[in-house]
Protein backbone atom coordinates (compact mmCIF):
# COMPACT_ATOMS: atom_id res chain seq x y z
CA UNK A 1 0.00 0.00 0.00
CA UNK A 2 1.35 3.39 -1.30
CA UNK A 3 2.25 5.49 1.69
CA UNK A 4 0.15 8.92 1.89
CA UNK A 5 2.40 12.02 0.71
CA UNK A 6 2.76 14.69 3.16
CA UNK A 7 2.50 18.23 2.58
CA UNK A 8 4.79 20.96 3.80
CA UNK A 9 3.48 24.27 4.84
CA UNK A 10 1.91 26.23 6.99
CA UNK A 11 -1.57 26.34 8.14
CA UNK A 12 -4.00 29.67 8.16
CA UNK A 13 -3.57 30.05 11.80
CA UNK A 14 -0.04 29.60 11.88
CA UNK A 15 0.21 31.73 8.98
CA UNK A 16 -1.61 34.30 11.24
CA UNK A 17 0.78 33.91 14.07
CA UNK A 18 4.04 34.44 12.31
CA UNK A 19 2.41 37.38 10.66
CA UNK A 20 1.62 38.88 14.13
CA UNK A 21 5.03 37.78 15.84
CA UNK A 22 6.95 39.52 12.53
CA UNK A 23 4.97 42.47 12.49
CA UNK A 24 5.28 42.80 16.40
CA UNK A 25 9.12 42.97 16.19
CA UNK A 26 9.17 45.06 13.29
CA UNK A 27 7.06 47.53 16.04
CA UNK A 28 9.68 47.19 18.40
CA UNK A 29 12.64 47.23 16.29
CA UNK A 30 11.40 50.59 14.53
CA UNK A 31 11.62 53.19 17.32
CA UNK A 32 14.98 51.54 18.32
CA UNK A 33 16.28 52.32 15.02
CA UNK A 34 15.10 55.67 14.72
CA UNK A 35 16.34 56.73 18.89
CA UNK A 36 19.76 55.29 16.98
CA UNK A 37 19.37 57.51 14.03
CA UNK A 38 18.47 60.64 16.12
CA UNK A 39 21.20 60.20 18.63
CA UNK A 40 23.62 61.39 15.47
CA UNK A 41 21.34 64.11 15.40
CA UNK A 42 21.86 65.47 18.56
CA UNK A 43 24.95 67.74 19.77
CA UNK A 44 26.46 64.62 21.30
CA UNK A 45 26.15 63.00 18.18
CA UNK A 46 27.40 65.21 16.36
CA UNK A 47 30.50 66.18 18.76
CA UNK A 48 31.66 62.24 18.26
CA UNK A 49 31.49 62.60 14.60
CA UNK A 50 34.07 65.73 15.25
CA UNK A 51 36.27 63.92 17.63
CA UNK A 52 36.85 60.71 15.01
CA UNK A 53 37.15 63.03 11.84
CA UNK A 54 39.79 64.91 14.05
CA UNK A 55 41.91 61.44 15.19
CA UNK A 56 41.57 61.07 11.11
CA UNK A 57 42.78 64.27 10.32
CA UNK A 58 46.28 64.13 12.57
CA UNK A 59 46.87 59.73 11.59
CA UNK A 60 46.81 61.81 7.92
CA UNK A 61 49.35 63.90 9.10
CA UNK A 62 51.32 61.94 10.71
CA UNK A 63 51.71 60.03 7.75
CA UNK A 64 51.96 62.00 5.04
CA UNK A 65 53.92 64.20 7.39
CA UNK A 66 52.71 67.27 6.12
CA UNK A 67 50.19 69.86 7.88
CA UNK A 68 46.71 68.25 7.64
CA UNK A 69 43.26 68.79 8.89
CA UNK A 70 39.20 68.57 8.47
CA UNK A 71 37.23 71.95 6.84
CA UNK A 72 33.58 72.99 7.97
CA UNK A 73 31.92 74.13 4.89
CA UNK A 74 28.44 73.48 3.06
CA UNK A 75 27.62 71.28 -0.56
CA UNK A 76 27.20 74.34 -3.27
CA UNK A 77 23.71 74.43 -4.07
CA UNK A 78 22.99 76.93 -6.83
CA UNK A 79 19.48 77.23 -5.43
CA UNK A 80 20.25 77.84 -2.16
CA UNK A 81 23.60 77.82 0.01
CA UNK A 82 22.54 77.94 3.24
CA UNK A 83 19.92 74.78 3.63
CA UNK A 84 22.48 72.81 1.76
CA UNK A 85 24.07 70.09 3.97
CA UNK A 86 27.45 70.56 5.78
CA UNK A 87 30.73 68.71 5.38
CA UNK A 88 33.71 67.50 7.09
CA UNK A 89 36.60 67.46 4.28
CA UNK A 90 39.87 66.43 5.33
CA UNK A 91 42.82 68.69 3.59
CA UNK A 92 46.51 68.27 3.20
CA UNK A 93 49.02 70.86 2.87
CA UNK A 94 50.54 70.50 -0.93
CA UNK A 95 52.06 73.81 -2.29
CA UNK A 96 52.95 72.00 -5.51
CA UNK A 97 49.41 70.95 -6.73
CA UNK A 98 47.58 74.12 -5.50
CA UNK A 99 50.03 76.72 -6.44
CA UNK A 100 49.52 78.65 -3.16
CA UNK A 101 51.94 78.97 -0.10
CA UNK A 102 49.10 78.65 2.71
CA UNK A 103 47.50 76.37 -0.32
CA UNK A 104 45.71 72.88 0.96
CA UNK A 105 43.73 70.52 -1.19
CA UNK A 106 41.13 67.43 -0.31
CA UNK A 107 43.12 64.24 1.18
CA UNK A 108 42.28 61.55 -2.16
CA UNK A 109 41.09 58.65 -1.14
CA UNK A 110 39.05 60.43 2.17
CA UNK A 111 35.20 61.25 1.13
CA UNK A 112 33.79 64.54 2.95
CA UNK A 113 32.03 63.27 6.15
CA UNK A 114 28.17 64.66 6.15
CA UNK A 115 27.22 66.49 9.09
CA UNK A 116 23.48 65.66 10.50
CA UNK A 117 21.05 68.06 8.73
CA UNK A 118 19.84 69.42 11.72
CA UNK A 119 22.44 71.09 13.51
CA UNK A 120 25.09 73.34 12.49
CA UNK A 121 29.16 74.12 12.71
CA UNK A 122 30.34 77.77 12.98
CA UNK A 123 33.64 79.46 14.36
CA UNK A 124 31.55 82.72 14.34
CA UNK A 125 34.27 84.54 12.84
CA UNK A 126 34.45 86.35 9.12
CA UNK A 127 36.64 87.49 5.98
CA UNK A 128 37.09 91.47 6.65
CA UNK A 129 37.56 92.07 2.79
CA UNK A 130 34.86 90.16 0.60
CA UNK A 131 35.67 92.10 -2.82
CA UNK A 132 36.07 90.09 -5.54
CA UNK A 133 39.15 88.95 -7.40
CA UNK A 134 42.49 87.18 -6.33
CA UNK A 135 44.16 89.83 -3.86
CA UNK A 136 40.69 89.44 -1.70
CA UNK A 137 40.92 85.99 -1.67
CA UNK A 138 44.72 86.47 -0.47
CA UNK A 139 43.48 88.41 2.37
CA UNK A 140 43.47 86.70 5.90
CA UNK A 141 42.42 89.56 8.03
CA UNK A 142 38.98 88.56 10.08
CA UNK A 143 37.08 89.80 12.67
CA UNK A 144 34.21 88.65 15.02
CA UNK A 145 30.81 87.77 13.29
CA UNK A 146 28.72 90.84 14.20
CA UNK A 147 24.78 91.20 14.47
CA UNK A 148 24.09 93.33 11.31
CA UNK A 149 25.53 90.30 9.10
CA UNK A 150 22.86 88.02 10.56
CA UNK A 151 20.22 90.23 9.01
CA UNK A 152 19.00 87.92 5.85
CA UNK A 153 17.02 91.25 4.88
CA UNK A 154 19.78 93.15 4.49
CA UNK A 155 20.94 93.37 0.94
CA UNK A 156 24.35 94.31 1.84
CA UNK A 157 24.82 90.77 3.67
CA UNK A 158 23.60 88.74 -0.05
CA UNK A 159 24.71 87.09 -2.88
CA UNK A 160 22.30 85.70 -5.02
CA UNK A 161 20.05 85.21 -2.31
CA UNK A 162 22.57 83.62 -0.01
CA UNK A 163 23.92 85.73 3.05
CA UNK A 164 27.34 85.72 2.62
CA UNK A 165 28.64 85.45 6.75
CA UNK A 166 26.39 82.79 7.07
CA UNK A 167 28.53 81.41 4.65
CA UNK A 168 31.67 82.57 5.72
CA UNK A 169 31.40 81.64 9.62
CA UNK A 170 30.36 77.73 8.45
CA UNK A 171 33.91 77.45 6.43
CA UNK A 172 36.76 76.85 8.48
CA UNK A 173 39.25 74.56 9.19
CA UNK A 174 41.27 73.09 12.20
CA UNK A 175 45.00 72.07 11.35
CA UNK A 176 47.31 69.57 12.71
CA UNK A 177 51.37 69.77 12.21
CA UNK A 178 52.68 66.60 10.96
CA UNK A 179 53.69 65.70 14.90
CA UNK A 180 50.20 65.57 15.80
CA UNK A 181 49.98 68.89 17.59
CA UNK A 182 46.84 71.47 16.68
CA UNK A 183 48.40 74.26 15.29
CA UNK A 184 47.22 78.10 13.65
CA UNK A 185 47.80 78.00 10.26
CA UNK A 186 46.72 79.77 7.11
CA UNK A 187 44.49 78.02 5.24
CA UNK A 188 43.32 78.42 1.40
CA UNK A 189 41.66 75.48 0.18
CA UNK A 190 41.73 74.69 -3.50
CA UNK A 191 41.44 72.42 -6.40
CA UNK A 192 44.07 69.43 -6.92
CA UNK A 193 44.79 71.18 -10.16
CA UNK A 194 46.03 74.44 -8.79
CA UNK A 195 43.62 76.17 -11.20
CA UNK A 196 42.57 79.85 -10.28
CA UNK A 197 38.74 80.16 -10.82
CA UNK A 198 38.45 77.18 -13.11
CA UNK A 199 35.85 76.69 -15.72
CA UNK A 200 35.82 73.88 -17.60
CA UNK A 201 34.03 75.41 -20.49
CA UNK A 202 36.17 78.16 -21.64
CA UNK A 203 38.09 75.97 -24.36
CA UNK A 204 41.33 77.03 -22.50
CA UNK A 205 43.11 74.07 -20.96
CA UNK A 206 44.56 75.93 -18.62
CA UNK A 207 41.64 76.83 -16.77
CA UNK A 208 40.02 72.85 -16.61
CA UNK A 209 40.29 71.32 -13.34
CA UNK A 210 38.72 67.69 -12.70
CA UNK A 211 38.61 68.15 -9.05
CA UNK A 212 35.87 66.81 -7.38
CA UNK A 213 35.56 68.04 -4.26
CA UNK A 214 37.03 71.90 -4.41
CA UNK A 215 36.07 73.47 -7.38
CA UNK A 216 34.19 76.75 -8.80
CA UNK A 217 30.51 77.43 -9.01
CA UNK A 218 30.48 77.32 -12.76
CA UNK A 219 32.06 73.92 -12.66
CA UNK A 220 30.12 72.56 -9.98
CA UNK A 221 26.62 74.38 -11.51
CA UNK A 222 27.60 73.55 -15.15
CA UNK A 223 29.25 70.04 -15.29
CA UNK A 224 28.64 68.34 -12.10
CA UNK A 225 32.31 68.55 -11.28
CA UNK A 226 32.51 69.32 -7.53
CA UNK A 227 30.75 69.82 -4.28
CA UNK A 228 32.27 72.53 -2.26
CA UNK A 229 33.62 75.94 -3.66
CA UNK A 230 37.52 76.98 -3.16
CA UNK A 231 38.60 79.89 -1.47
CA UNK A 232 39.20 82.01 -4.67
CA UNK A 233 35.71 83.67 -4.36
CA UNK A 234 36.03 85.97 -1.23
CA UNK A 235 32.70 87.89 -2.47
CA UNK A 236 30.96 84.74 -1.28
CA UNK A 237 32.77 84.22 2.27
CA UNK A 238 35.16 82.42 0.80
CA UNK A 239 39.17 83.04 0.64
CA UNK A 240 42.29 82.13 2.70
CA UNK A 241 41.92 82.43 6.48
CA UNK A 242 43.64 81.53 9.54
CA UNK A 243 42.57 77.98 10.55
CA UNK A 244 40.34 77.69 14.08
CA UNK A 245 40.66 76.21 17.82
CA UNK A 246 37.18 76.36 18.70
CA UNK A 247 33.63 76.38 17.17
CA UNK A 248 30.38 75.92 18.33
CA UNK A 249 27.30 73.39 17.11
CA UNK A 250 23.74 75.27 16.16
CA UNK A 251 20.40 73.84 15.83
CA UNK A 252 19.70 74.80 11.85
CA UNK A 253 15.78 74.43 12.21
CA UNK A 254 15.99 76.91 14.81
CA UNK A 255 18.54 79.58 13.26
CA UNK A 256 16.82 79.87 10.01
CA UNK A 257 13.74 81.07 11.91
CA UNK A 258 15.49 83.61 14.08
CA UNK A 259 16.05 87.40 12.91
CA UNK A 260 19.19 88.85 13.45
CA UNK A 261 18.54 89.71 17.67
CA UNK A 262 17.70 86.51 18.89
CA UNK A 263 20.38 84.43 15.97
CA UNK A 264 22.71 86.71 17.81
CA UNK A 265 21.75 86.50 21.04
CA UNK A 266 21.61 82.43 20.25
CA UNK A 267 25.09 82.18 19.39
CA UNK A 268 26.74 84.17 21.41
CA UNK A 269 25.18 83.80 24.68
CA UNK A 270 22.92 80.41 24.39
CA UNK A 271 25.54 77.85 22.95
CA UNK A 272 28.53 76.66 24.92
CA UNK A 273 32.13 76.79 22.83
CA UNK A 274 33.74 74.04 21.86
CA UNK A 275 37.94 74.06 21.64
CA UNK A 276 40.40 71.69 20.67
CA UNK A 277 43.15 70.69 22.83
CA UNK A 278 46.35 71.31 21.37
CA UNK A 279 47.95 68.24 22.15
CA UNK A 280 45.99 65.60 22.23
CA UNK A 281 43.54 66.80 19.30
CA UNK A 282 40.69 65.97 21.17
CA UNK A 283 37.68 68.50 21.60
CA UNK A 284 37.06 69.92 24.97
CA UNK A 285 33.97 72.26 26.64
CA UNK A 286 34.68 75.67 28.16
CA UNK A 287 34.21 75.96 32.02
Amino acid sequence: MKAKSRQSGLTLTEMVVVIAITALLVGLGVPAGRAFINSFETEGGTRSMISAALASARAVAAREQKYAGIRFQKAYDPAGLLKAPQYMIFIVHDFEKTGLAPGFRAVEGLKPIKLPDSVGVMDLMVRTNHNPGDPAARDTGDEALRMDYLDDTNPDNLVDGKNKYVTDTSSFSIVFSPSGKMVIHDVRVRNRDGVYRPDNGLGDPDKVSMDDIFNSPENITNYSIGMFVQDDYAELGLGAESSRNGFVIYDKVEFDKMNKFKRYDYLFGDLEVIYINPYTGTIISAD
